[in-house]
C-alpha cells in the first residue's frame, strides 16, 4: 500500500509540471553554473563539483517508479517514452507480471564498477544514466559501445558498435558525458572500450552536435533535478551538458575550436558580420509582410553550439541556445526572420536577430570559437502614410481654375502653368503618388493640357511636385470652358488605395483682333505712323513695323486701316474720337507719295 500511494503522489505531482507550456521552465537556476569559468580539465572539475554538490543519489530500484515522471510521454500522462525508439508504453513497472519495459544502463553495468541491484547507487542507479527501454531492444544492444560518427537512421547494431538512432543519439552522448564527469574513474575513449570505459568518443562528439537537446530531453533533465516536480525521487543535480552543451568541446576534445559563424561567408577579423533584411514598404493598415529566409554559415571543421536572441520587434524561427553546427566540416543553417508589429501608424519598424557562437575555447585564433564576434540581422519594415494629391504645396487644394481672359484671335497659342503636389503627411514615410486616369468635358479641343498619367517607377515622391501647362487655341472666336478630372492612387504597394480626384477648370475667350495703326504708340495716328508703315512695307511683321491688323504682314490692308484711323487714338472710346479734315489727310498722302517717288528716283 505504501508503494502504491507513493506512485500516485509522483504521478499527481507530475501532472502540474507537465501542463506548463513554456520550455523556459526547464532552464537551470540563474546562478547554477556561475563557478564554471575554466576550460579543459579545469572546467571538467568545476562541473563535477557543481553536479556533486547537494546531489541526492537515488537507487537503481527507484528508477522503476521515477521513470513515470522523468520519461513521461508528453502526449499521454499515463505512458512513458522508451530510449532508442521513443515508443510510448505504460508507465507502470511490471504490471500483472508482464514487463513492458526494463532499465537500460546507457553506460553498461559490466563496464563500470559494481553490479546493479535495486539498492545500487552511484552511476548504476543515477537516473541521468538510466533510460527505460523495450526489453528486446535493450537485449539487442547488449554492452556494445556507440558508433560510428556518420551513421544515420534508426537504432541498430553497427558492426561492433551500436547506433542509438537519430532521435536519441545526442541524448545518449550527453548521458555518457555526464557519467564521465560526475563519477571519477569512468573514462570515454576512442574505439572499443575496456573496463570502466565507454566509447566511441569521436562518435559521441559528432552525435552531440548533430542532435541538440530537444524539449523532451530538457524536460527530463529538469524533472530529475527538481524537488517540486519530482518530490520523491529528485536528485538535486543536473546534467551540465544538457543545460550547457557548449562545454563538451572544451572538456572532451581540445581548446582550439576553429568554428566561425558568419552571414554570407562575410569575414571581419573578429568573426563578426551583419546583414540588413528589409521586409519592404507597405501602407498603413496593410498586413505585415511574410518572414524572409536567411542563412548563416559555419566556417572551420569543428562543431559548435550557438544562441539566437531577438531584440525590438524581430522574430526568428530559431531561438535560444540549443542550436548546433556539425563537426567534421563546414555547415550552414537556414531559418526565417521577420517582425511582430503593427502597421496602424507610419514609420519604420525594426529589430535585430543576433547569433552568438557559444564555444568557450580561445585557442582557435582570432574570430574563432570563443573569439568569434556576434553576427546580426537588422530587420526593418517601412510603413508609409497614404499620398495626398493637391494643386497647392502648403495644403490640400482639390480644385483649380485657370482663366486665360480675353485673347485676340490669331495670336500665338497662350499657355498658363500649374503644378501637382504630393503632400508629405509623415516626413520620410509617405507613399508616392500615381495619376491613374484623366477624364475631361467641355471645349477640350480648344482648352488643352499636357497632363499625362504617371505611376510605378514614375510615381510622384512625397514632398515633390510636377509642373504642367494648359493652353488655349486662338484660331476661333468664342467663349470656351473645359474641365479635367484627375484620378489618383497610392503607389503600387500593399495597402495602397484610390485617393479620389482633383478638378482642373480652364476658361478663356478668343476675341476678334483690335486694329491699331498707332505704330509708334504715341496715342495718335498721324503722318509719323504712315512713315513707319512705309518703312516696314513688305517686310515688317509687328505693330512697330506697320502691321495694323496683327496678321504678321505689312501691306496695303494696313495702309487702309491707317487711313481710317488717321487723326484718332485707336485705344480711346469711339465717342471721343475726332475725325480729321479731308485736306489734312490729303496733304499727308501727297507727302508720302512724294517721298516714295523720290526714293524710286
Amino acid at each position: 500500500m505504501r508503494r502504491s500511494l507513493s506512485v500516485l503522489l509522483v504521478i499527481c505531482g507530475s501532472l502540474g509540471w507537465f501542463a506548463s507550456p513554456s520550455a523556459a521552465q526547464f532552464d537551470p537556476p540563474g546562478n547554477y553554473y556561475n563557478s564554471a569559468t575554466g576550460t579543459g580539465s579545469t572546467l571538467k572539475n568545476q562541473l563535477r563539483s557543481i553536479m556533486s554538490s547537494g546531489h541526492i543519489e537515488r537507487s537503481y530500484g527507484d528508477f522503476r517508479f521515477s521513470a513515470a515522471i522523468t520519461d513521461r510521454d508528453p502526449n499521454n500522462s499515463s505512458r512513458i517514452l522508451t530510449v532508442y525508439d521513443r515508443s510510448s508504453v505504460t508507465n507502470q513497472w511490471n504490471p500483472g507480471g508482464s514487463l513492458p519495459w526494463n532499465r537500460e544502463h546507457v553506460w553498461p553495468q559490466s563496464l563500470q564498477p559494481g553490479s546493479a541491484s535495486n539498492s545500487s547507487r552511484g552511476n548504476l542507479g543515477d537516473p541521468h544514466s538510466l533510460r527505460p527501454a523495450i526489453p528486446s531492444i535493450n537485449s539487442n544492444r547488449g554492452n556494445d559501445p556507440f558508433g560510428l560518427d556518420n551513421t544515420t537512421g534508426n537504432h541498430r547494431t553497427n558492426g561492433s558498435y551500436y547506433f542509438p538512432g537519430d532521435t536519441d543519439k545526442g541524448d545518449i552522448a550527453r548521458s555518457l558525458f555526464y557519467s564521465a564527469t560526475r563519477y571519477t574513474g569512468l573514462t570515454l575513449v576512442e574505439g572499443q572500450p575496456g573496463s570502466n570505459q565507454m566509447g566511441d568518443l569521436s562518435s559521441l562528439v559528432a552525435y552531440h552536435f548533430l542532435d541538440p537537446p530537444d524539449e523532451f530531453e530538457r524536460r527530463r533533465n529538469h524533472a530529475i533535478y527538481s524537488s517540486s516536480l519530482n518530490p520523491s525521487y529528485h536528485t538535486n543535480n543536473r546534467n551540465a551538458y544538457v543545460d550547457r552543451p557548449e562545454y563538451v568541446w572544451s572538456v572532451f576534445v581540445d581548446q582550439s575550436n576553429d568554428s566561425r559563424i558568419t552571414i554570407d561567408a562575410f569575414n571581419n577579423a573578429n568573426g563578426a558580420s551583419s546583414s540588413n533584411v528589409s521586409l519592404g514598404r507597405v501602407l498603413t493598415g496593410a498586413p505585415v509582410p511574410s518572414d524572409q529566409m536567411v542563412t548563416i554559415d559555419k566556417l572551420g571543421n569543428d562543431g559548435t553550439y550557438y544562441e539566437v536572441t531577438t531584440a525590438g520587434a524581430a522574430t526568428s524561427t530559431l531561438s535560444g541556445r540549443y542550436n548546433a553546427m556539425r563537426t567534421g566540416g563546414t555547415d550552414s543553417e537556414g531559418f526565417s526572420v521577420g517582425l511582430n508589429t503593427s502597421t496602424s501608424t507610419a514609420g519604420q519598424r525594426s529589430g535585430t536577430v543576433t547569433i552568438n557562437n557559444l564555444d568557450v575555447t580561445t585557442g582557435g585564433g582570432a574570430g574563432r570559437g570563443a573569439n568569434d564576434g556576434n553576427d546580426v540581422f537588422n530587420v526593418t519594415l517601412d510603413v508609409l502614410d497614404h499620398a495626398t494629391p493637391s494643386f497647392m504645396g502648403s495644403g490640400v487644394e482639390s480644385s483649380l481654375t485657370l482663366d486665360f481672359g480675353q485673347v485676340e484671335q490669331g495670336t500665338p497659342v497662350s499657355e498658363l502653368g500649374f503644378s501637382l503636389f504630393n503632400l508629405e503627411s509623415t516626413l520620410s514615410f509617405t507613399a508616392g503618388l500615381e495619376l491613374d486616369s484623366i477624364s475631361s468635358t467641355g471645349d477640350t479641343a480648344i482648352l488643352t493640357t499636357d497632363l499625362t498619367t504617371f505611376g510605378e517607377v514614375n510615381a510622384l515622391e512625397a514632398g515633390q511636385s510636377s509642373d504642367f501647362t494648359a493652353s488655349i487655341d486662338t484660331s476661333s472666336e468664342g467663349l470656351f470652358g473645359a474641365t479635367y478630372t484627375l484620378n489618383f492612387s497610392d503607389e503600387d504597394l500593399p495597402g495602397g488605395m484610390s485617393l479620389g480626384s482633383l478638378s482642373l477648370e480652364l476658361v478663356g475667350e478668343v476675341v476678334a483682333v483690335a486694329e491699331n495703326a498707332d505704330f509708334n504708340e504715341s496715342g495718335l495716328v498721324d503722318a509719323l505712323d504712315l512713315l513707319t508703315w512705309q518703312a516696314g512695307f513688305g517686310s515688317g511683321d509687328s505693330l512697330a513695323n506697320g502691321d495694323a491688323n496683327s496678321d504678321q504682314s505689312v501691306n496695303g490692308d494696313d495702309l487702309a486701316i491707317w487711313q481710317t484711323q488717321y487723326g484718332t487714338d485707336p485705344s480711346a472710346p469711339a465717342s471721343v474720337q475726332q475725325v480729321p479734315e479731308p485736306s489734312s489727310l490729303g496733304v499727308a498722302l501727297i507727302a508720302l507719295l512724294s517721298t516714295m517717288s523720290l526714293r524710286r528716283k
